[in-house]
């Protein structure tokens, strides 16, 4: 059997282990470092209608300068306009269950308690070890069959909103995506147009129809942010951005300046997505997309080449909403992201 100092020092080890496993498999490498921040005009505080790409409701945002209006007083201010650089905390390793976990059990191993309150010795240890890593191995086979259910796509979207024709061919769209049975995204725009605005009253609103090439607008802008991104080319993120949005991605490449470390974001492909909702507020346009799209994503030592997040080689997928914004007679930028 091990004695107590043994059984410290292999807990320690499994607890580096595990964390490390973890860190390698959560990346915050895309642009916006996995936050939900920016503004929907005035529907920032309202959360976006689910659909089926993000069938569960999106995240609110963490940071935003949109001041909430006085008929919302039990919305909680999100951030102040003097952090838009500082980066949210965010809970890690699955949240507070394995958190739980991890920390009733490890710390009772490493003060004598051993796991589970009494259940000491090397056999308990790797016991809990393979626990944790089964209980997240089956979490993430399941997330990754609910993403794969449904399939709509932005392409089906814009041949529904084309009578159906699926294009100048007729074929599957450029994603290769099933057809969807959604109806036209003005219908969609239609119904999401009529929601109250933040005072209460009669909505300075009115739906707007999303057309194809809109569409597509919003899926270059998804590659050409992350590209941008990926170069720390803030001069073009400005040029696709909101100025609020350009302000938060600004800060964040210059906290991986002052660390020494290099995003890497490539490889951007758009697996699906549809319309949340459209509206027309005040002259302008705004849109809420939910997106699935894959990506290899990792963070490097500047210095060394090491990699010390994720892994820029590996191909994951990651699920946001993204709602752009259109002035009149300009083109739509990003004016906010939400996980979901």
């Amino acid at each position: 059997m091990l004695n107590h100092a043994s059984r410290r020092s292999f807990a320690m080890v499994a607890l580096a282990a595990i964390l490390s496993l973890a860190a390698a498999d959560v990346a915050d490498a895309r642009a916006g470092r996995s936050g939900s921040f920016g503004s929907r005009g005035g529907r920032t505080y309202q959360a976006p209608p689910s659909t089926p790409t993000a069938p569960t409701q999106a995240r609110p945002f963490d940071r935003t300068i949109t001041q909430p209006g006085p008929a919302q007083p039990g919305f909680r201010q999100p951030g102040a306009p003097g952090n838009l650089g500082t980066q949210a905390a965010r809970p890690r390793f699955g949240g507070g269950f394995f958190a739980g976990l991890l920390g009733a059990g490890l710390l009772g191993a490493l003060f004598g308690a051993g796991f589970f309150g009494g259940l000491g010795g090397l056999a308990s240890i790797l016991g809990f070890v393979l626990q944790v890593l089964l209980i997240g191995g089956l979490i993430m086979l399941a997330l990754r069959f609910f993403r794969r259910r449904q399939e709509p796509s932005f392409a089906a979207q814009q041949r529904s909103a084309l009578g159906g024709m699926g294009g100048p061919t007729g074929g599957p769209g450029p994603m290769g995506a099933q057809r969807s049975g959604l109806g036209p995204m003005g219908a969609m725009g239609a119904a999401a147009g009529t929601r109250p605005g933040p005072m209460g009253g009669p909505a300075a609103q009115a739906p707007l129809q999303v057309l194809p090439a809109d569409f597509e607008a919003f899926e270059r802008n998804l590659v050409a942010v992350q590209a941008a991104y990926d170069r720390g080319d803030v001069g073009t993120l400005r040029t696709l951005t909101t100025p609020e949005m350009a302000s938060y991605f600004e800060g964040e490449l210059s906290d991986d300046g002052r660390r020494g470390v290099k995003a890497h974001v490539t490889d951007v492909k758009l697996l699906q997505g549809d319309l949340a909702e459209a509206w027309r507020e005040n002259g302008v346009d705004y849109a809420t997309v939910a997106m699935r799209y894959q990506l290899r994503e990792g963070v490097t030592e500047r210095a060394t080449g090491r990699v010390i997040e994720g892994d820029p080689t590996r191909l994951t997928e990651a699920t946001e909403v993204w709602t752009f914004r259109r002035e009149p007679g300009a083109s739509w930028s990003l004016s906010g992201i939400q996980q979901v």
